[in-house]
């Protein structure tokens, strides 16, 4: 018995310097937070540019509409699963949930590429008028994918690679989406493809930043 003194004396002191660990909220709660700061975005270009011209967008090209949806379902889901990967035991399966809300997106925004046959009144934006669009993507991407990044940090995901292609992937369906307010053009070949690259650069770089952003050293 006098050898398990110490043992005793040893555990004794560990569980006495024990933190107790706050629980997370569910990835649901924890998805609404940060959709709320999108709301709060989307009230403010709202108060500024109005529901008005969109609306009127919308009416002319519906498929504009669809394919708002499809990126705001896209962010929802995308957000969603990158906090659903950072519960441990949680399947990796979540990952797939925002494709078919890309597939909604990315089909009807493919749409736009018929634009002057469907609708020739439209008005198309050109090449550099399409840059603004790059430009106002990746600017509100990055607010956002910081906000995905720090509220992910606790969780510490298993497969921060990944969890950082959806973070990126959430930030660009939502500001693509928040585009959707103010953007002034209906969709043509050349706009579709800048906010294509836009949203695969946001993907990308937080894609190749993953392991570091998510890392608690």
């Amino acid at each position: 018995m006098s050898h398990s003194h110490p043992h005793e004396a040893l555990i004794d002191q560990l569980g006495t310097e024990l933190v107790p660990v706050r629980r997370l909220p569910p990835p649901w709660r924890r998805t609404g937070g940060w959709l709320l700061a999108v709301a709060a975005i989307a009230v403010v270009l709202l108060l500024h540019y109005g529901m008005h011209p969109m609306l009127q967008r919308w009416e002319g090209a519906p498929d504009l509409a669809w394919a708002g949806l499809g990126a705001v379902i896209t962010a929802v889901c995308a957000a969603w699963a990158a906090f659903a990967l950072g519960v441990p035991g949680w399947s990796l399966r979540w990952a797939w949930l925002p494709l078919p809300g890309a597939l909604l997106w990315i089909g009807a925004s493919g749409l736009g590429c018929l634009r002057s046959w469907i609708a020739p009144d439209t008005s198309i934006a050109v090449l550099h008028q399409s840059l603004h669009c790059l430009v106002f993507i990746v600017s509100f991407s990055v607010p956002l994918s910081a906000l995905l990044i720090v509220l992910l940090r606790r969780a510490c995901p298993l497969r921060p690679v990944l969890t950082a292609v959806l973070i990126g992937l959430a930030s660009a369906a939502a500001s693509a989406s928040l585009l959707e307010i103010c953007h002034e053009y209906d969709a043509a070949a050349t706009d579709l493809l800048t906010h294509a690259a836009a949203v695969a650069l946001v993907v990308a770089v937080n894609a190749a930043m993953g392991g570091r952003l998510l890392s608690k050293s």
